[in-house]
């Protein structure tokens, strides 16, 4: 297993922790959820520009590559969107340690059952015992953080 990958995937949960508490603020400053998700998709927008422009040394696909996208396949952006969204408006509410218990539950229920249909080009991965004792447990932690 490569250990970058893991602490990769570590960091980003940091990130959404602290990207949670950042975006709650912007709201608080903005008055508006709304506004304060249209700010952060931007910032984050311009600085994956700035990352294509400087990093990036694919060609840029012809238009026709473009048309044939499945539209499915255009999701990506509005599911972030109602992310950013949902966790402006929820987190003052629930707290940071319930809202990512409860994201991270549903990640995890989603991405078993992703892996275990093969869904969106990923390799099966069939549900079994030990797979679904490890839902269970993050299902029971999650259970014991919100019962605070």
């Amino acid at each position: 297993m490569n250990y970058f990958y893991l602490c990769l995937a570590f960091l980003i949960g940091v990130a959404n922790s602290i990207q949670s508490g950042v975006n709650s603020q912007l709201r608080i400053d903005t008055k508006n959820a709304l506004l304060s998700s249209v700010i952060s998709f931007g910032t984050g927008f311009l600085a994956l520009v700035v990352c294509y422009l400087f990093f990036n040394k694919e060609p840029i696909p012809p238009f026709e590559t473009f048309k044939n996208i499945s539209w499915w396949k255009w999701m990506g952006g509005l599911l972030g969107a109602f992310y950013i969204v949902t966790v402006i408006i929820t987190v003052r509410d629930i707290g940071p340690a319930n809202m990512l218990c409860l994201i991270i539950a549903g990640q995890l229920v989603a991405g078993v059952l992703i892996d275990h249909y093969g869904l969106m080009g990923f390799p099966v991965h069939t549900i079994n015992t030990w797979r679904i004792v490890g839902v269970g447990l993050i299902v029971g932690g999650v259970y014991l953080v919100l019962k605070n």
